[in-house]
């Protein structure tokens, strides 16, 4: 199942929120099951991500065809790969 406009707009409000901590993938994946969800470090994924958040990159995962890849096309989203960044003070 694709990735919504409301989805992705709904995602992107919590992880812009000053709330959103090391929680918010598990209340992420409870919300959105149907996506397919992942979570690693910054440093792991070398594309650019879709948006950055605080401490968060936003990556969409495209897993319809056989192999998964990261995709910019929302339309083409089936999942979500959230990269936790090391946010200096």
């Amino acid at each position: 199942m694709a990735l919504a406009a409301t989805e992705l707009t709904e995602i992107e409000q919590m992880l812009g929120s000053p709330e959103a901590a090391t929680q918010v993938y598990l209340e992420l994946r409870q919300k959105f099951p149907h996506l397919a969800w992942i979570r690693c470090d910054a440093s792991d994924v070398t594309e650019i991500p879709y948006r950055s958040f605080g401490g968060f990159d936003l990556h969409l995962l495209d897993s319809a065809d056989h192999c998964a890849q990261i995709t910019d096309d929302p339309a083409r989203a089936t999942g979500i790969v959230l990269a936790k960044r090391v946010v200096s003070s």
